[in-house]
């Protein structure tokens, strides 16, 4: 996985832990959420990485990816 997919999966889990903040209905603290999101966001890729284990990136494959299988 490049650094650009990194990147992306890394707003990917951000936006997810953010939702679940929002869920969790703490609102009292808005301006430290997307800071905690991000330190989530973190948290799960590190563990992804521990277990070699999810997603690699949620993106379109393009015609030459394809093809390339």
């Amino acid at each position: 996985m490049d650094e650009q997919d990194r990147s992306n999966l890394r707003d990917l889990h951000a936006g997810f832990a953010l939702m679940g903040l929002l869920m969790k209905g703490d609102l009292l603290d808005m301006q430290h959420l997307p800071s905690q999101a991000y330190e989530l966001a973190d948290m799960m890729q590190e563990a992804r990485d521990q277990h070699r284990a999810g997603i690699v990136s949620v993106k379109r494959r393009t015609k030459k990816e394809k093809a390339d299988e």
